[in-house]
């Protein structure tokens, strides 16, 4: 059975849709359509049920589902790791904005200069999304504020954040929490620290950008939980009460104990600010 033809059968499966699927992988609708045609002869089923919405899978579709989930899998799992039999050809890198903001860019210069022929991929999204990707394989390494403390997971550098709570200095701050997102490391780690103190009764505010959370913060809309790299970055210093908090956590690069990267002793020893 043609994994390309798997590939594309998991990829209209999970987006329910032939378009979405065709976008996915890049080719033409036709394509896409011509293909599942050619695995439905192959296997002598009818894989998806057309709907006016989209595609939804068929009894013999929905078995055939993970083991092309899993086929896919293995599949791009081994021509990586070909590609990097002698040398690291390739590195797929996952962050958090936070780390985006204060030392991806760094870091991919150190990499660039030290191995130009590297190609890099990089995945931006919050903790869980990156631990998702990386446990799947679909990730060498990834930047992860806090331990992971995960079994499978191997922590091959360590890095300070400097991280303060910060308030206004010119107006009276709202009992408000302003964070990057749900599910950010930071946004969780004040949550945690302002219900220990007692406060239950705080209201939240999610913005994806860090010079406008700061100049809300500023302006007196609550408090948030930010690297002084980022404070410095958009000049908010003198702006801001900052405030430490004990035990902050730390930036941890890892990747999967049974998928090192080939350029690991580099990796472990690289110093960013």
């Amino acid at each position: 059975m043609d994994s390309s033809l798997l590939k594309v059968f998991v990829s209209v499966a999970n987006r329910k849709s032939i378009s979405l699927g065709a976008e996915d992988l890049g080719f033409t609708q036709s394509n896409v359509s011509l293909r599942i045609k050619q695995l439905e002869k192959v296997i002598n089923y009818s894989l998806f049920h057309r709907t006016p919405k989209g595609v939804i899978l068929t009894k013999e579709g929905e078995r055939l589902y993970p083991y092309a989930v899993d086929i896919v899998k293995k599949t791009e799992e081994a021509t990586l790791q070909m590609k990097n039999v002698s040398h690291q050809t390739i590195l797929r890198i996952g962050s958090g904005q936070a780390n985006v903001a204060i030392r991806l860019l760094q870091f991919i210069n150190k990499l660039n200069k030290k191995y130009p022929n590297m190609e890099l991929e990089l995945y931006t999204n919050a903790n869980p999304q990156i631990l998702e990707q990386i446990l799947d394989y679909k990730l060498d390494i990834a930047f992860i504020t806090g331990n992971p403390n995960h079994k499978d997971l191997l922590v091959l550098n360590k890095f300070y954040d400097d991280l303060y709570l910060v308030e206004s200095k010119i107006n009276e701050a709202k009992n408000c929490l302003i964070g990057y997102k749900k599910d950010s490391s930071h946004y969780k780690f004040l949550e945690e620290y302002t219900k220990q103190k007692g406060n239950l009764d705080f209201k939240t505010i999610f913005i994806e950008n860090y010079e406008l959370i700061l100049g809300c913060v500023k302006a007196g809309m609550g408090k948030a939980y930010v690297s002084k790299q980022i404070i410095d970055k958009y000049a908010y210093t003198d702006d801001l009460i900052l405030t430490k908090i004990p035990k902050e956590p730390q930036t941890h690069l890892i990747c999967r104990k049974d998928y090192i990267p080939m350029i690991s002793d580099y990796l472990k020893k690289v110093k960013l600010n």
